[in-house]
């Protein structure tokens, strides 16, 4: 991607991210974004086919850039998140919710959130499996591997839903912490 499409991408998603923070995902319109982001129609879509799909985008950048930072690869890639990265790819995650980085937890705390829910899932997915050895000798020979990922899968986005439904008292450590002693 060249710069232009770069900084013309980035318009759009800076865009996207201050309406998140003024109402619903449900509620914003591709008008309000290019309005807002200061770009043509046929630009956005140039982008992006639907507003769900940049809300799909949104989302692979977010995994992208931890999948990137664990790799120590994010050199290459310019990403909308910027970080010091932990060790841990499920610390890094957290503290991005607790900054509320692009207004991740808008996406999170809204009435429709189950598109942004399935993105960041099959997201998280491809994080787990990456992440496997981490939860190696803590299966049973007996469970197959797709109910353990899944397993894994639903207790990190529980884990998520219960951090925030309390106000996210605890630290993204504490939370980490919490988590991979009950996987």
């Amino acid at each position: 991607m060249d710069r232009r499409q770069r900084k013309t991408r980035e318009a759009i998603f800076s865009a996207f991210t201050q309406l998140l923070s003024q109402k619903e995902y449900a509620a914003i319109t591709v008008g309000e974004i290019i309005e807002l982001a200061d770009v043509g129609r046929a630009t956005f879509y140039a982008h992006f086919e639907t507003r769900d799909y940049l809300l799909k985008e949104f989302c692979e950048e977010l995994f992208c850039h931890i999948f990137d930072a664990a790799g120590k690869e994010s050199h290459k890639h310019r990403h909308i998140f910027d970080c010091d990265a932990p060790d841990s790819v499920f610390l890094h995650l957290l503290r991005h919710l607790q900054k509320n980085d692009n207004n991740l937890l808008s996406l999170l705390a809204s009435q429709n959130n189950e598109l942004f829910l399935g993105y960041f899932k099959a997201n998280l997915e491809r994080l787990i499996e990456s992440q496997l050895a981490l939860f190696e000798g803590r299966r049973k020979e007996e469970i197959p591997e797709s109910f353990w990922k899944n397993h894994i899968l639903t207790t990190f986005v529980e884990t998520i839903k219960w951090w925030i439904r309390g106000g996210m008292q605890e630290s993204p450590e504490t939370i980490t912490e919490y988590f991979l002693a009950v996987v």
